[in-house]
């Protein structure tokens, strides 16, 4: 494993979990642009996902601001949906393209988001949340991320809760989304020796450890969350961009 993928793991959990999110998403990118299989990416990034969003879900959870009678129904199809697009197989090509999109949305989302502010919460409709969790949670499971970088935005502009409930939501949406997808992911591999596949990929976890518990702290702490949230949003349109040259070459 090169120390660059690492490094570049460490910082990438560190400035999304300062935000709130897991990192999936980047995880991914790094991962196809720097030659892993295609078929090892998703499990890689969303085992580090996993491993960065379940400290801020049990934070959140033990802070009170889980609303779980909300985010109950958009949970439901999200799990199953998750799981199936984690155990859909997709050509490299499509997969490579729906990523490169998926980063894109991501990147612009971070860059131009305006501060979550507190408003008035209004009533949802069960149907239409899990309507909406089954679909970002099947596109979620197929590229390998959490999703909560489509659902955050998605839950402001419904009014479905104040700011940090609809943060606190997010991380557990993408926490349970990337045990659910990782569990597809893994029963779609054929290998008979998937453990030997993954073990040059562990320094990768340790490193998202590590950069994630130090994230929590700098956006609790010392740095601006919308500065960081920002500079996270210049590193994913430039994955993406290299993403994107990657996938016109392939079709």
């Amino acid at each position: 494993m090169k120390l660059g993928l690492a490094i570049a793991f460490f910082i990438t959990a560190l400035l999304y979990a300062s935000v709130g999110f897991g990192g999936g998403s980047t995880y991914t990118a790094l991962l196809a642009v720097t030659g892993t299989p295609y078929t090892l990416i998703p499990v890689v990034s969303l085992a580090c996902n996993i491993a960065v969003v379940s400290g801020n879900s049990w934070r959140y959870s033990r802070a009170g601001l889980v609303r779980w009678r909300r985010l109950v129904p958009i949970l439901a199809l999200s799990i199953p949906a998750a799981w199936l697009g984690g155990r859909t197989s997709v050509s490299e090509t499509l997969f490579i393209g729906m990523l490169w999109i998926a980063l894109l949305i991501a990147g612009l989302r971070l860059i131009f988001a305006k501060k979550a502010e507190d408003q008035d919460v209004r009533a949802t409709n069960k149907w239409v949340n899990s309507g909406l969790g089954a679909g970002i949670g099947f596109y979620s499971g197929l590229i390998g991320i959490g999703g909560g970088i489509f659902l955050a935005p998605i839950l402001h502009g419904l009014r479905w809760g104040r700011a940090r409930e609809i943060a606190a939501a997010s991380s557990v949406f993408i926490l349970v989304n990337s045990l659910a997808g990782l569990g597809g992911q893994l029963q779609k591999i054929e290998s008979s020796d998937i453990q030997s596949d993954l073990l040059p990929y562990l320094p990768l976890l340790l490193s998202v450890i590590i950069g994630g518990w130090i994230g929590n702290r700098l956006s609790l702490n010392w740095l601006s969350p919308n500065m960081l949230r920002r500079l996270t949003g210049v590193l994913v349109l430039a994955v993406s961009i290299r993403l994107a040259i990657r996938w016109v070459g392939m079709i």
